[in-house]
């Protein structure tokens, strides 16, 4: 008989990260990841989010392990009850259901997350963020109030990142329980993504949508870490890689996936090349006489370059050929119950075969995995 998986995964790192791109009704599918991980006795140390990456991970911090996957599992049956028909089985069917899906998010929203205004931006007082969005997203907050427990976020046993983009100022800011108190607010700012959505006020400060500068948190996640190895599971919605697109419809989902795919691969290679000037300089730190490294200097120096080696197992959802440009608004529970079974599968692939972290590099700083795409690390 075959040894289940989650009892041979030999996890032996200090900390363990998941980082969750955003990517609206695809979120689905890193709920579905979730399931698969929360079979495995090691607990994720750290969620980190931006967008629906950011709701995903509120849900994960914000609940009792062993609730964590039914709150997920509430939040998308919820999101997705709107139009909760069977899809047509047919490639061709499934693009026009796909499309007439879509369209229904547009007219009349997503029940639990966002509705529309009565009247057009352009009728509403000028300043209000009825002036500069399309959706009323107090929705949203009521279901956030309902599904997560913030005060179990803000007492710290899971560490909680989101990301989000000040809007005067144009920079990238990230929300953390680990430096300060998380609310709904701070999840909501991390998915206001306009115009559809109106900014959210922090502070006295508006924010956006965190994806408009870097739709992943994981450079955030590398650059606050701390000296221990960490196991990163970076769960991507948008593949930088595809397909010539042969179709206008193609062609603007191709757009999407490279400008929403946040040059994750060049993250990573920048991270390992970090990764390994770190190691260079603590080996030529430790070829110094003991009077040298007692210099304030090379102290400082030694401190900056002390961080552990880095494994990310990276998932990234795959369009599916009736999938349109459309296919982050598009909520039928037929879609969203696709996406949350790939998720399943792409991390029962990977867990199958926990032998791959016997690859990994110390001397590299980072290695990274695409075991659902390719079986075999990068």
């Amino acid at each position: 008989m075959n040894t289940p998986f989650e009892s041979r995964m030999n996890i032996d790192h200090e900390h363990v990260a998941l980082v969750l791109q955003g990517g609206g009704a695809l979120g689905a599918y890193q709920a579905g990841v979730f399931e698969v991980m929360a079979r495995i006795p090691r607990e994720p140390t750290w969620v980190a989010g931006i967008s629906i990456g950011a709701i995903n991970a509120a849900l994960i911090a914000g609940n009792p392990p062993g609730r964590r996957v039914e709150r997920l599992r509430e939040f998308w049956h919820l999101v997705s009850s709107g139009l909760a028909g069977l899809a047509p089985l047919i490639d061709e069917q499934r693009s026009s259901f796909h499309r007439f899906s879509s369209a229904v998010s547009a007219t009349w929203g997503v029940n639990g997350f966002y509705r529309p205004r009565w009247l057009p931006p352009m009728l509403q007082p000028a300043g209000s963020d009825a002036a500069i969005s399309v959706y009323d997203t107090e929705p949203l907050r009521q279901t956030l109030l309902r599904l997560i427990d913030f005060d179990l976020i803000n007492s710290r046993q899971v560490r909680l990142s989101v990301g989000a983009v000040n809007v005067r100022s144009g920079n990238s800011i990230y929300f953390d329980n680990a430096l300060g108190r998380i609310g709904p607010e701070h999840v909501m700012a991390s998915g206001a993504l306009p115009p559809a959505f109106p900014p959210v006020t922090i502070e006295g400060e508006s924010y956006w949508d965190g994806g408009i500068v870097s739709n992943t948190p994981l450079q955030y996640v590398l650059d606050q870490r701390g000296p221990g190895r960490i196991l990163v599971a970076q769960v991507d919605l948008f593949s930088a890689r595809g397909a010539m697109p042969t179709t206008l419809g193609q062609a603007m989902a191709r757009h999407k996936d490279i400008v929403y795919s946040s040059r994750t691969r060049f993250n990573t290679d920048q991270a390992a090349r970090a990764q390994r000037e770190r190691l260079t300089m603590q080996r030529l730190i430790a070829k110094l006489t003991p009077e040298q490294r007692h210099d304030p200097e090379v102290q400082r120096l030694a401190a900056s370059s002390e961080q552990g080696h880095v494994d990310i197992v990276h998932l990234i959802y795959r369009q599916q050929k009736h999938e349109l440009e459309s296919k982050d608004y598009e909520f039928s529970r037929a879609t969203v119950l696709d996406h949350w079974q790939a998720g399943c599968t792409d991390m029962e692939n990977t867990m199958r075969h926990p032998d791959w972290l016997e690859k990994s590099d110390p001397n590299q700083g980072v290695t990274v995995y695409d075991l659902a795409h390719d079986r075999s690390p990068e």
